[in-house]
Order: C-alpha cells, then structure tokens, then sequence
C-alpha cells in the first residue's frame, strides 16, 4: 500500500520525504489556504520535494472549465495527478483526462456506486473519505472494502485511495481491506512508527548493551 502525506505543509512534506517511506501527496483548496500562500508557489514546492504523485485539486463546477483547468495543472510537471470532483460535470472531464493520458483523482466520493462510476470513466484514484462517513455516523471504512470488491470483480485498474483518515487504525484497516493507497495527516504517519513496546525495549538493548565490558 502506497502511503501518501495528505497536507500542504511543506516542511511536513520535507520530514516525512526524508523519512524514505512518502510516495506521494494529495492537497485540497483546505490545506492551501492554510498555507498562506499562492497555490502554484506551494504547488511548484511540493513538486520539486517529493517524486511522486503530487494530486491538485480543480475549483471549478463545469466539465469545459474543469478540463481547462486540469490540462494547465498537468502541465506543471509529470507528477501531478487531476483532483476532480464526483459529478456528473466531473466524470465527463476525467473522461476527456482519460484519452489525453491526464492522471486523476476522483475526490468526495461517499458511495460505492459513485466509484463504479467514476471507474468506468477511466479515474487513475478514487478517493473515499473514511473519517467524514465516520462524523456522520456511518461506517467509513466499510465503504473501501465494497470498492475493492467491485473493482476486483470487474478488473478496473483504478486505484482505491484512501482518504480522511481520523487516526492510524483507519491506515491498518485500509491495508487490511487492500487498498492501492492511503492519504493522512502527518501526524498519522508519525504515530505509525510508534509503540510503546519498541522504546521500553530499546531502553532495555541500551542499558544490557552498557553493562558489556569495553
């Protein structure tokens, strides 16, 4: 399972990259305003970081604007993936990104027939959100696994990205239903390094290791 940093946050970006484990980046209209920034500026940042799919999110509502829109973040740099949104508006542009070879990101995606949709129009990702179906009492997670399922039924070669993570046993469970990759907060993916057993044990090495003779 690919792990993607789902943030806009470049020194964020730049520890978890150093860290050997990143394989990508998703972004939203959130995390850039958060930066404080311009968005190509934070865009160009990201891409010039991480060697992999950066995704970049469309603002736009109509299939023509949606299209023009992407084409112009595609040509940013080979890594970047299309984020557009699961409408009708939007699944007629990924499918137009589809014959031009355009990478995409099917985001806002809550059910799993909108995935089989956006499957057939040719998306590279699909992106359900786990911790928001979670916030409104529905199980998120489960929502992944019947991706999986109709994708592994049909042969669709999109990918299952797993999105709004709340907390590290939504990455588990995401790799335990076989999803293609996982998108999280950064402190999500400092916490999976994390157990208090490895440092009690760590302890234990450094203080046995001391009692040795030099």
């Amino acid at each position: 399972m690919k792990l993607f940093l789902d943030t806009a946050n470049i020194e964020q970006i730049r520890q978890a990259w150093d860290w050997g484990i990143l394989d990508g980046v998703t972004t939203n209209p959130f995390h850039i305003a958060n930066t404080g920034r311009k968005a190509m500026d934070v865009y160009q940042e990201i891409l010039d970081i991480v060697d992999g799919p950066i995704s970049l999110e469309c603002v736009t509502l109509t299939a023509p604007e949606i299209v023009e829109e992407g084409r112009a973040l595609a040509k940013l740099h080979k890594n970047v993936v299309v984020k557009v949104p699961l409408m009708k508006e939007g699944l007629k542009a990924v499918k137009i990104f589809a014959k031009e070879g355009i990478k995409t990101n099917v985001t806002v995606t809550f059910s799993p027939l909108q995935a089989l949709l956006a499957a057939k129009c040719g998306a590279t990702y699909i992106s359900p959100f786990v911790g928001r179906l979670d916030a409104a009492g529905h199980f998120g997670m489960e929502l992944v696994k019947q991706i999986k399922t109709i994708y592994t039924n049909y042969g669709f070669e999109t990918q299952l990205l797993a999105a709004a993570m709340r907390h590290p046993t939504h990455v588990l469970e995401s790799a335990l239903a076989g999803a293609d990759v996982c998108t999280m907060a950064f402190d999500i993916m400092e916490q999976m390094y994390k157990h208090p057993m490895t440092d009690i044990v760590i302890e234990q090495f450094l203080n046995d290791w001391a009692r040795v003779p030099k």
